[in-house]
């Protein structure tokens, strides 16, 4: 228990609090953008992946409360850090010593804040549905048709979705969403201050847990850089291929979708 009060109690304890929290939120944002890039191969792929996680079901929102939380918990921490270091320097310095901080790190605050707002759209977005309401006046749900799979769904060699099977056509909703330049760009700013929020957290989260040595700080650095940087290419080339026209909605989602928004 008072391992636990230490944790919220204290600036190490919320450092470390910050540090597990933002590890368990980079291993959620990777496995994301591993499922989102199923997008690129048949619509059998994006379509089964999303059902099985959907059939989920109490497991599913017992992840996004968790989820939830951890984001919570990791912007709590970083705000009361900040408050305790300006409560600890009440007065400026007649000086910024800023010139050997990184933009990065000068930045996490804003960057971390304009995250969690694009967390919270992409949730109405492609999670509850609410897909360009500001745009076009409905919800996704309720324009979007079914599909029934071609081929059976399979995922690390376990058979998850079987053919014949009808579920949601996921698909047509990411290509649809992205085709809108507005939800687009929006998204590419998001996933880039994402990626430069990383920059800092990624290897100040090894820092702070006692993982970073002189030994090896330079090889984390050049690795942080490589993830950052590779995470957010991944995630652009989602929105780029859709509006260069590179995928599109397949067949009849696209006739049934074309008729609902003219």
């Amino acid at each position: 228990m008072n391992l636990v009060a230490a944790l919220f109690s204290s600036s190490i304890g919320r450092k470390i609090l910050m540090a597990v929290t933002g590890l368990i939120l980079i291993g959620f944002v990777t496995g994301h953008l591993v499922g989102n890039l199923h997008v690129f191969g048949e619509p059998d792929e994006i379509n089964g992946y999303a059902h099985f996680l959907q059939g989920l079901g109490p497991i599913l929102w017992f992840v996004r409360l968790g989820l939830l939380a951890t984001v919570v918990l990791h912007v709590w921490a970083a705000v009361a850090l900040t408050l305790e270091n300006r409560k600890a320097r009440p007065r400026e310095y007649g000086f910024k010593h800023t010139i050997q901080a990184s933009l990065a790190s000068r930045t996490m605050r804003w960057t971390g804040f304009i995250v969690l707002a694009f967390i919270l759209y992409h949730l109405a977005h492609f999670t509850f549905g609410v897909n360009g309401s500001f745009f076009q006046g409905d919800t996704f749900k309720s324009a979007l048709p079914h599909y029934v799979m071609h081929e059976d769904f399979h995922l690390a060699g376990v058979l998850l979705v079987t053919q014949g099977t009808e579920v949601h056509d996921v698909h047509t909703m990411i290509v649809r969403g992205f085709q809108s330049p507005i939800v687009s760009g929006f998204y590419i700013l998001a996933v880039g201050l994402l990626a430069f929020h990383l920059w800092h957290g990624f290897e100040s989260m090894f820092q702070t847990l006692g993982l970073k040595t002189n030994r090896w700080g330079s090889c984390l650095r050049v690795a942080t850089r490589a993830f950052c940087v590779l995470y957010f290419l991944g995630n652009l080339t989602i929105p780029a291929s859709i509006l260069f026209g590179l995928v599109e909605p397949h067949g009849a989602a696209h006739a049934a979708l074309s008729s609902t928004h003219p």
